[in-house]
Protein backbone atom coordinates (compact mmCIF):
# COMPACT_ATOMS: atom_id res chain seq x y z
CA UNK A 1 0.00 0.00 0.00
CA UNK A 2 1.21 3.31 -0.99
CA UNK A 3 0.79 6.31 1.34
CA UNK A 4 -1.37 8.83 -0.36
CA UNK A 5 -1.01 12.48 0.45
CA UNK A 6 -4.47 13.68 1.06
CA UNK A 7 -5.20 17.29 1.67
CA UNK A 8 -8.08 18.00 3.95
CA UNK A 9 -10.23 20.66 2.41
CA UNK A 10 -11.95 22.86 4.91
CA UNK A 11 -13.00 26.50 4.69
CA UNK A 12 -11.01 29.14 6.45
CA UNK A 13 -12.42 30.94 9.48
CA UNK A 14 -12.91 34.13 7.48
CA UNK A 15 -15.05 32.32 4.92
CA UNK A 16 -17.27 30.93 7.68
CA UNK A 17 -17.68 34.39 9.23
CA UNK A 18 -18.76 35.80 5.88
CA UNK A 19 -21.41 33.11 5.47
CA UNK A 20 -22.95 33.62 8.92
CA UNK A 21 -25.27 36.61 8.90
CA UNK A 22 -24.34 39.29 11.41
CA UNK A 23 -26.79 39.65 14.29
CA UNK A 24 -29.32 42.29 13.45
CA UNK A 25 -29.59 45.17 15.81
CA UNK A 26 -32.78 47.12 15.96
CA UNK A 27 -31.91 50.73 15.06
CA UNK A 28 -34.56 51.94 17.50
CA UNK A 29 -32.89 50.04 20.33
CA UNK A 30 -29.52 51.61 19.61
CA UNK A 31 -30.91 55.14 19.66
CA UNK A 32 -33.06 54.72 22.77
CA UNK A 33 -31.61 56.31 25.85
CA UNK A 34 -33.00 56.13 29.33
CA UNK A 35 -35.47 58.87 30.12
CA UNK A 36 -33.90 61.47 32.42
CA UNK A 37 -35.53 61.92 35.81
CA UNK A 38 -38.06 64.72 36.30
CA UNK A 39 -35.82 66.40 38.83
CA UNK A 40 -32.12 66.34 39.55
CA UNK A 41 -32.83 67.02 43.25
CA UNK A 42 -30.67 70.16 43.17
CA UNK A 43 -33.72 72.29 43.96
CA UNK A 44 -34.70 70.00 46.82
CA UNK A 45 -31.17 70.07 48.22
CA UNK A 46 -31.14 73.88 48.10
CA UNK A 47 -34.52 74.24 49.85
CA UNK A 48 -33.64 71.74 52.59
CA UNK A 49 -30.33 73.49 53.24
CA UNK A 50 -32.02 76.89 53.53
CA UNK A 51 -34.79 75.48 55.73
CA UNK A 52 -32.40 73.77 58.14
CA UNK A 53 -30.18 76.82 58.56
CA UNK A 54 -33.20 79.19 58.63
CA UNK A 55 -31.46 81.41 56.09
CA UNK A 56 -33.17 84.79 55.56
CA UNK A 57 -34.19 84.92 51.90
CA UNK A 58 -35.39 87.59 49.50
CA UNK A 59 -38.07 86.54 47.00
CA UNK A 60 -38.57 88.67 43.90
CA UNK A 61 -41.96 87.98 42.33
CA UNK A 62 -42.82 88.22 38.64
CA UNK A 63 -44.67 91.50 39.21
CA UNK A 64 -41.53 93.05 40.79
CA UNK A 65 -42.63 92.85 44.44
CA UNK A 66 -39.94 91.70 46.89
CA UNK A 67 -40.65 89.64 49.99
CA UNK A 68 -38.31 88.82 52.87
CA UNK A 69 -38.62 85.69 54.97
CA UNK A 70 -37.46 82.19 55.87
CA UNK A 71 -38.59 79.04 54.05
CA UNK A 72 -40.59 76.88 56.46
CA UNK A 73 -41.50 74.11 54.03
CA UNK A 74 -41.91 73.44 50.31
CA UNK A 75 -43.56 71.00 47.97
CA UNK A 76 -43.80 70.47 44.22
CA UNK A 77 -45.65 73.71 43.52
CA UNK A 78 -45.24 76.13 46.44
CA UNK A 79 -43.16 77.47 49.34
CA UNK A 80 -44.32 78.46 52.82
CA UNK A 81 -42.46 81.61 53.86
CA UNK A 82 -42.35 82.85 57.47
CA UNK A 83 -41.99 86.61 57.70
CA UNK A 84 -41.25 88.91 60.65
CA UNK A 85 -42.69 92.09 59.13
CA UNK A 86 -45.98 90.57 57.97
CA UNK A 87 -48.14 87.47 57.86
CA UNK A 88 -46.68 84.16 56.71
CA UNK A 89 -47.25 83.44 53.03
CA UNK A 90 -47.73 80.54 50.69
CA UNK A 91 -45.86 81.39 47.47
CA UNK A 92 -46.54 79.47 44.29
CA UNK A 93 -43.26 78.65 42.56
CA UNK A 94 -44.40 79.99 39.15
CA UNK A 95 -44.98 83.41 40.74
CA UNK A 96 -41.34 83.64 41.90
CA UNK A 97 -39.03 85.31 39.39
CA UNK A 98 -35.89 84.60 41.44
CA UNK A 99 -34.71 84.42 45.05
CA UNK A 100 -31.46 84.94 46.88
CA UNK A 101 -29.99 84.93 50.38
CA UNK A 102 -30.61 88.17 52.25
CA UNK A 103 -27.48 90.01 53.31
CA UNK A 104 -26.90 90.61 56.98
Amino acid sequence: MEAVNRKLIRPSLNEIKEQIPAPRRDPQQQQKRPVPPDQANAENFHFVKQMQSKTPMVFVLRDGETLHGVIEWYDKCCLKVNRTEGPNLLLYKPSIKYMYKAEG
